[in-house]
């Protein structure tokens, strides 16, 4: 068997740079676990599965551990392959995921995804979470993923966690994201995942289906300029329409190949 693979750059417009994300194209769906050992494989954050239907596209994400129920920016870098690389010529792409629907529209060089707003509520942070940082949060929350809120940048930007703690706790399928208001745009984050053999992503469009009605409350406002502070880095528009998040970025080409089974 041989199936197309390509590795795309996702909230970036430059090689090395965002998150990078494989897809794949299937005719059909291959069994869930020659689909875990082809992510394990690509050794990405994530790895794109995608079938064909008349009207639609039945997506799902990988990474080198489990299936996700939502991933952004292997989603960004889906239709970018559908759109540049497959030369889709609509200018909306569907996908029918365990998230329930997802939509990207091309806009000239860009991709705007409609994901679901995930608000997070108050909580308390796991001792262990708490034991791996090297500085504390001063606000604590709760969606898919736990929200830790800092004082300023530099704090996300210093955040050192202790791997062999942290990986004591499991929050499958989620992670931790660590934010701030930003020096130069709306807010900043990093994101963390225990027992993941990536600790942390470069990117992360889910993240920010939290991060954005968070900030969105804070600073008043609906539409927000946001940077991941990943040593990749990744730039994105985040704008919250009631229960829904638009994300738009950039994707970029890196590699194409072949896979054979």
């Amino acid at each position: 068997m041989k199936f197309k693979l390509f590795q795309i750059d996702a909230f970036t417009d430059s090689v090395f740079k965002g998150n990078p994300a494989c897809v794949v194209p299937l005719e059909k769906w291959l069994d869930d676990q020659i689909l875990l050992e082809i992510a394990k494989e690509n050794a990405v954050a994530e790895t794109a599965f995608f079938t064909a239907e008349d009207d639609h596209f039945n997506l799902r994400w990988f990474t080198p551990d489990i299936e996700m129920d939502l991933c952004g920016h292997a989603t960004l870098a889906t239709a970018h392959c559908i759109f540049k690389e497959l030369n889709y010529k609509k200018e909306k792409v569907i996908f029918k995921t365990m998230s329930g629907k997802l939509e990207v529209t091309k806009i000239k060089n860009e991709y705007q995804m409609v994901l679901p707003s995930r608000p997070a509520t108050s909580t308390q942070l796991p001792v262990n979470i708490l034991n791996s940082l090297n500085i504390k949060p001063k606000e604590i929350y709760k969606s898919r993923d736990y929200l830790l809120i800092y004082e300023d940048q530099k704090a996300v930007e210093n955040i050192i966690i202790n791997r062999p703690v942290f990986d004591e706790i499991n929050i499958n399928p989620g992670g931790v994201i660590v934010s701030a208001k930003g020096d130069h745009c709306d807010f900043v984050s990093r994101f963390f995942t225990p027992q993941a053999t990536i600790l942390e992503d470069p990117v992360t469009g889910s993240a920010h289906c939290t991060l954005t009605p968070y900030w969105s409350k804070k600073l008043g406002k609906t539409k927000l300029k946001a940077q991941q502070l990943s040593s990749r880095g990744g730039l994105l528009s985040c704008e919250l329409k009631r229960d829904q998040v638009y994300i738009l970025g950039k994707a970029i080409t890196y590699l194409k190949g072949s896979i054979v089974l």
